[in-house]
């Protein structure tokens, strides 16, 4: 798979890496009398793959969701590079994170090509995509290993073929940031793996991303911190050979596991044993 050509933050309004790019302080979020979300406090930086983990309606979508700039009504303060989420002007923020949520439908008769292109609505001058933007659909359809049925109907793709679809569009954009829901799911094994080096590369060229997942052996295997939500509170916040113990998916998730690690190896799980 091809790399794209080097992101700079300068250029999205994005702070240096190590510096918080994301800044949330008592962070939270209520659907009518139901709190979902609540008292959330963390940083976020370049150079960071992050996996959001916890069982089912702990908020980990919800979370997402706000970095996403999707619910302007939580609690609490999220600051993108030192501004509110909510106060940055849509083009921009557009630029700069890209969000790839769990479901995306398709109703028109779109190619995979014309999904992918959208991706650079947010980069448009003029009516008719450049040659700039051709460039980076072709570099992200190759990413997302989606290039070789780009001409086919988006609608008759199976579920993984959707995903990497999805995933080109956003690649395609260019971000500085990118917020992926549950990216894996349909995906095979093959396909989880590739995509979760395609994100770890990413992230070596300048980019946080951040992605949800139920999947604890993927968020241990490729991601350098792990945040963990029990009912709507951040539990434990750190790497992942801190963060995975017997004990913490026994409280949390209620599943005896058996934790193994090699020397100088990420930690992987067997679950009821």
């Amino acid at each position: 798979m091809r790399a794209f050509a080097p992101h700079t933050h300068e250029t999205r309004g994005i702070s240096p890496e190590r510096e918080a790019i994301y800044s949330l302080r008592g962070v939270g979020m209520r659907y009518g009398e139901s709190t979902v979300l609540r008292d959330v406090t963390l940083d976020l930086h370049a150079r960071e793959a992050i996996a959001i983990v916890g069982p089912n309606g702990a908020g980990k979508s919800t979370l997402l969701q706000i970095l996403a700039g999707l619910l302007p009504d939580h609690l609490g303060s999220c600051r993108l590079n030192e501004v509110e989420v909510k106060r940055w002007p849509r083009r921009d923020f557009a630029r700069a994170v890209g969000f790839i949520p769990q479901n995306v439908q398709m109703e028109f008769p779109f190619t995979v090509e014309e999904v992918v292109a959208m991706g650079r609505h947010a980069h448009a001058t003029g009516i008719f995509e450049s040659a700039e933007d051709w460039t980076a659909v072709e570099d992200a359809m190759h990413q997302a290993d989606c290039f070789a049925f780009r001409h086919r109907d988006f609608r008759s793709l199976s579920g993984g073929e959707r995903q990497r679809a999805i995933l080109a569009s956003a690649l395609a954009q260019r971000p500085c940031i990118l917020l992926l829901d549950e990216p894996t799911t349909w995906l095979d094994l093959r396909h989880q793996v590739e995509i979760h080096r395609v994100l770890n590369r990413l992230r070596d060229e300048g980019l946080l991303v951040v992605m949800v997942t139920h999947d604890l052996n993927l968020a241990a295997g490729f991601s350098d911190r792990v945040l963990v939500l029990e009912e709507g509170r951040l539990a434990a916040d750190g790497k992942p050979e801190s963060i995975f113990t017997g004990d913490l998916i026994k409280r949390i998730f209620h599943v005896e596991a058996t934790i193994h690690r090699e020397a100088g190896e990420r930690p992987w799980m067997l679950y009821g044993r």
